[in-house]
């Protein structure tokens, strides 16, 4: 996807109503040109060009429209990180510009790990640029996700999704998430003035940090979000019903979420292209008649080490029994690998 000439030639061979970029490492060049021309590319080519990036969309909320970030610095070298991490102050966090699910992050405490963590940076970013991304590191209360949907009629939210990431990768979130309205207000206010910026139509990913009554901008993804997974259980209409609908220009009644829910990752341990699933039906049993359990097997061909292989989905009582339930579930499910994998 970021051989250009392939990307179009896929475009034309296949000649789709809809292009929708799912992947950080793609030609997004392509993709302005491709729009330029007539392709409708969701939710928009700039959407897409800004987003793929951290560098990109961090000076677009920074710089131009002025909102609440870390302080950070991008570098392209380790020169460069190293006055980067100067002008943020230890402990910082070093990662790619280019990345998905934490690939390349590292928490810095010290002068002394800056060079292993611009090489891991570097090592495991996606795309063909070796740039990262040098932030200060937030003492924050907690994390949230606001899934928020652009329209034809305007801008929509949804209730603030917790989470909790290992790694600087999500493993569970949950429904509601209680903050204070100070601290929704500014964070529904910063959400819409970077959806409104980028345009087009669809569901943004939007996480913040939040400390106190104060919220911090901190990435955003112009599609479904990983944490929003927990939308399957938790809401009347789920973040893919939203992104189709608000994608397809379809009504969009009042979003609900109904009983507390929580969703928690289940994750390989290893590489392998054997292997198989078992515990389905314990997962399964942990749902009785006035709680839910699901589960979702993502039907990935691979696995690698702590990689998202699938989720489970659970319903409760209130949040923190719904997150035991939800991290049951997911313990339930083991992944079998076969003696001939590698």
């Amino acid at each position: 996807m970021l051989d250009g000439a392939a990307l179009r030639a896929a475009v034309e061979k296949h000649r789709p109503d809809l292009v929708v970029p799912e992947i950080e490492a793609i030609r997004t060049s392509e993709l302005v040109a491709l729009e330029s021309e007539g392709w409708r590319i969701v939710p928009s080519a700039r959407a897409a060009a800004m987003t793929m990036n951290r560098d990109a969309i961090r000076s677009l909320a920074a710089e131009e429209l002025k909102l609440r970030t870390s302080l950070y610095a991008f570098a392209e070298s380790l020169a460069e990180v190293r006055s980067g991490a100067r002008h943020t102050g230890f402990p910082c966090v070093i990662k790619p510009v280019m990345s998905s699910s934490g690939k390349g992050q590292t928490l810095v405490r010290s002068e002394a790990e800056v060079e292993s963590a611009w090489t891991y940076a570097v090592t495991n970013m996606r795309g063909d640029r070796p740039r990262v991304i040098v932030e200060e590191f937030i003492d924050f209360d907690y994390e949230i996700t606001l899934l928020t949907v652009s329209t034809r009629d305007g801008i929509l939210f949804c209730p603030p999704i917790g989470h909790r990431q290992e790694l600087g990768d999500y493993r569970e979130s949950w429904q509601p998430m209680p903050m204070s309205a100070s601290a929704l207000e500014a964070a529904q206010a910063m959400a819409r003035a970077v959806v409104e910026n980028l345009g087009g139509h669809g569901i943004f990913g939007v996480e913040f940090f939040i400390r106190g009554d104060e919220a911090i901008f901190s990435e955003l993804s112009p599609r479904p979000h990983d944490t929003g997974l927990v939308t399957l259980i938790s809401q009347n209409l789920s973040e893919f019903d939203l992104h189709a609908r608000a994608v397809l220009g379809l009504p969009i009644p009042a979003i609900r979420v109904g009983r507390a829910s929580a969703s928690a990752v289940i994750l390989a341990d290893r590489d392998s292209d054997s292997f198989s699933f078992d515990g389905l039906a314990d997962a399964l049993a942990l749902g009785s008649d006035e709680e839910e359990v699901d589960v979702r097997i993502f039907g990935k061909r691979v696995t690698r080490p702590n990689r998202r292989m699938g989720v489970a989905l659970a319903t409760g009582a209130d949040v923190e029994q719904a997150r035991r339930r939800a991290m049951e579930a997911a313990g339930k499910v083991r992944i079998l690998y076969s003696s001939s994998a590698q």
